[in-house]
């Protein structure tokens, strides 16, 4: 994530007297390093909470606010302290992530999330600070009863890695000048899919379920992404808590994925070790105030996120009692030192978005101000409203169809109804993490009839759309007879049926599928009324069909679909623009399919069926990457080839139809021949890729995995089986279009892949002593490196070279490094032809 500055040969002579942390000619870990150095224990304590961290004046570092939050819009920022962060005003709500995912589209999904940040450089203090995001969710949707799916990307972890890395991608932003745009954070790390136990429940699975599921999709956007930021969970994983789970945050985040950034709890996670989980380390007894923050600090969790479930402690006013108690923790003795090692990482963050240098340094301020200016001080601007209807839009899954798009005349008579409480909302629901749409926000949202009335009488400005109610006022549990009745004398019915925050949210599951209220009956009712009926259903996930799926025209499914969501539909209803969606998990026919919500087991067993589409042995309603269009695709001429490193498959995919539409090509993997005792999946995504084509063109579409995509977790590390394995070119995961086998039998060796290191004085560790980021003239250090291997496999490695940016500061002595005078040095060594760097501060 943090990348050195790029400095001109003016920029690296530093002004005399001048502070290396305020030197841009060091690298934004080095001037964290420094300024962690000048800092008393007190003031380092004072950094490590969200709510704010305090300022130093004496340093001239300013309060900072680290709980902000933008998963589909810029919409809160941390500029209070001692509370929750208020709701931004008026910020352009997008499409959430579950919608957003839909489109399976990388490039729309990065080119919303940089116009989130654009945004939000506009709208935070001076635009430099407050710009760490608690965004984006990368939870998987194991189960669509959880209340927090629509902020997932879905299901699958190879999906959900290639859409959020372009997220962290857009968001963080191209380092321009070597800044960052933002931070952003991917939560909640691992395993954090049930509301109903999130505080005080333990998600067990075994070592396979947690490496090829449930953490895949983190170490893949870590590998790709580098996001600067991860916030652990609530839950424990396996018996111990998220927030001070060594295995989680040390071993598989940092030395295995090569995490390096900082860690931040869920608010208040750390408080809920010992008031919701009574969590005992090592049978040693109840954790007190002092012993949960020693526990949770030492293992890697440098932000204690607050103001959630709370009491009256916290990092900052417990860091220096627990350092006088020495208390031992599962990572050694708690001590000064580890303090050191959090707060640098937290400065390294904020050196990076430029907050410590001239304003006129980081272009990301000066473009903000500037596009401030010339829009007035508005942020919901033309372009970012647009971006939200095209998002929107692509969103769009449509999942039966008899009539659409709507052949609406140009003159003459034409009547449309649009029906359901949903329809036309005094205010739009957006999702959870939405900002807050006053007057000026109304007026540039769009509700479903507002949408569908303009796009019908811009075609035919005679025709009549009516809103009608279709329950009775105040009760979504009663059709109005009435509504049903007139819904017969209309040329087409259109019912909007939904979800909201009253059914499912955060600290809120759902426990059935059904939709809420007589909703389900009303699109019954009306379609039988009616045979030319639209259901348009936006809900937090998939709901139960049955009741009016085959009384209906055409369905089209999104979850919750921003603030231009009414132009979107419309756009589809009328044909502007022909769907693409295609779902982004299994749309399961009711939860009786379903295992126990806090079951976290994917693999059928002999009492339950499964999980996704990797192991559901049941039948679902709609299947993963389902969607229809207006027109169809041909697939033709599958090659397959191996090359000993890679996998490619190249086709040739028709538009047969006489519309212009867009095609999810998709490539899934299976393991024909595998023992049913190694319990494989019943196939897996490894490529997908998204293509537009006019009407006859045809293209050819060429999708590449790696081979070790193939590999499954056995033992200590991922393997490759040998043999022989299918390849599936489809456009969803049950509508295979063309297959092919492919031998696999040349396996790479692993090499090594990432190089972390956590150094130490030699002889600290019979003190107890793990990490430090201090080191005494003189003395010899321990970098005490770990080497993960390309297939995960950890080991500590023979043949090291060193090499220091600062030989002055600190020496290479062979396997050791020796601090030689005061001053900060970068050490970078190398493995093969991996390499990690590290900082180190040498003091007097």
């Amino acid at each position: 994530m943090l990348l050195p500055l790029v400095v001109t040969a003016a920029d690296t002579a530093a002004v005399a007297g001048t502070p290396i942390y305020l030197d841009r000619g060091y690298s934004p870990g080095e001037r964290a390093a420094d300024l962690v150095e000048r800092m008393t224990l007190d003031e380092k304590a004072s950094q490590l909470v969200s709510s704010q961290s305090a300022a130093v004046p004496r340093l001239g570092v300013a309060a900072y606010g680290w709980w902000n939050e933008a998963a589909h819009g810029v919409a809160r920022e941390q500029t209070n302290d001692g509370d929750q962060p208020p709701n931004l005003t008026n910020t352009t709500s997008y499409p959430v992530s579950l919608s957003l995912a839909s489109s399976w589209d990388p490039e729309l999904v990065r080119r919303e999330a940089s116009m989130i940040s654009d945004e939000a450089r506009e709208v935070v203090r001076d635009n430099r600070l407050d710009l760490d995001f608690y965004s984006p969710t990368v939870n998987l949707a194991r189960d669509p009863r959880w209340g927090r799916n629509d902020e997932t990307f879905g299901e699958d972890p190879f999906l959900t890695a290639v859409l959020g890395a372009q997220f962290v991608d857009g968001l963080q932003g191209p380092a321009r000048d070597g800044y960052l745009k933002a931070v952003a954070t991917l939560k909640h790390y691992a395993a954090n899919n049930s509301e109903s136990n999130r505080l005080n429940g333990s998600s067990d699975m075994d070592e396979r379920t947690l490496r090829e599921y449930y953490t895949a999709q983190f170490r893949d956007i870590i590998r790709w992404a580098r996001p600067g930021s991860v916030m652990s969970s609530y839950n424990s994983v396996n018996g111990v808590p998220a927030a001070a789970n060594t295995h989680l945050i040390g071993t598989l985040a940092r030395q295995t994925y090569g995490f390096d950034g900082y860690f931040t709890s869920d608010c208040d996670a750390v408080f809920e070790m010992m008031a919701g989980q009574n969590w005992q380390p090592n049978g040693s007894g109840l954790l007190d105030q002092y012993s949960r923050t020693a526990y949770a600090l030492s293992a890697g969790e440098d932000l204690n996120c607050t103001q959630g479930y709370h009491d009256d402690w916290n990092y900052a006013n417990t860091v220096p009692g627990a350092v006088a108690r020495s208390i031992r923790t599962q990572a050694g003795v708690f001590n000064e030192f580890d303090v050191d090692v959090s707060v640098a990482r937290l400065f390294t963050a904020r050196m990076a978005l430029g907050e410590f240098d001239a304003e006129s340094r980081v272009p990301w301020v000066a473009a903000a101000r500037e596009r401030l200016a010339a829009n007035g001080g508005v942020t919901e601007t033309p372009e970012r409203l647009a971006m939200a209807r095209e998002a929107a839009t692509e969103s769009l899954v449509l999942l039966k169809n008899r009539i659409l798009p709507l052949q609406v005349p140009a003159t003459g008579r034409y009547r449309v109804a649009v029906i359901g409480a949903f329809a036309d909302p005094p205010e739009l629901y957006l999702g959870g993490y939405s900002s807050v749409q006053t007057e000026a926000g109304v007026a540039n949202s769009v509700t479903p009839f507002q949408g569908i009335e303009a796009a019908v009488k811009k075609a035919n400005p005679g025709a009549t759309v009516d809103f009608l109610a279709g329950t009775l006022p105040g009760d979504l549990d009663t059709v109005d007879p009435a509504a049903v009745k007139a819904a017969a004398g209309y040329d087409v019915a259109i019912v909007v049926a939904g979800t909201d925050r009253s059914t499912a949210s955060e600290d809120h599951d759902r426990t059935t599928l059904a939709l809420p209220g007589a909703q389900a009956d009303l699109i019954r009712r009306v379609a039988k009324a009616n045979p030319h009926t639209v259901a348009y259903l936006q809900t937090v996930g998939q709901v139960d069909v049955a009741p009016f799926a085959d009384f209906t025209a055409a369905i089209l499914w999104s979850s919750f679909n921003g603030q231009q969501q009414g132009a979107a539909l419309a756009d589809v209803l009328l044909g502007a623009a022909n769907p693409s969606g295609k779902l982004p998990f299994t749309w399961y026919a009711s939860e009786s399919q379903l295992p126990p919500m806090e079951d976290y087991g994917i693999r059928p067993t002999a009492t339950t069926p499964g999980r996704t589409y990797q192991y559901f042995t049941g039948t679902p309603t709609f299947p993963f990457g389902y969607g229809l269009s207006y027109t169809a695709f041909r697939y033709d001429a599958l090659r397959v080839t191996n090359d000993g490193g890679t996998l490619t498959a190249t086709a040739t995919v028709t538009n047969t139809g006489r519309r212009a539409g867009a095609e999810v090509v998709q490539l899934y993997a299976t393991t024909p021949d595998a023992r049913p005792a190694d319990e494989r999946p019943r196939k897996r995504l490894v490529a997908f890729r998204k293509i537009e084509l006019g009407p006859h063109e045809s293209a050819s579409v060429t999708l590449s995995a790696p081979i070790e995509a193939l590999a499954f977790f056995a033992g200590e590390k991922f393997r490759v089986d040998p043999g022989r394995y299918g390849l599936e070119l489809a456009a969803s995961s049950q509508d295979v279009r063309r297959r092919a086998t492919v031998e696999v039998t040349d396996i790479p060796e692993p090499t090594p892949s990432v190089v972390t290191a956590k150094p130490i004085v030699v002889g600290d560790a019979a003190k107890g002593i793990t990490q430090r980021l201090r080191f005494p003239v003189g003395s010899r250090i321990d970098p005490q490196l770990t080497v993960a291997l390309t297939d995960q496999s950890l080991v500590h490695p023979a043949e090291v070279r060193y090499e220091s940016n600062r030989p002055s500061v600190v020496r290479v002595e062979g396997k050791t490094l020796r601090a030689v005078r005061p001053g900060v040095a970068t050490v970078t060594a190398t493995v093969g032809a991996a390499r990690g760097t590290f900082v180190l501060v040498v003091s007097g």
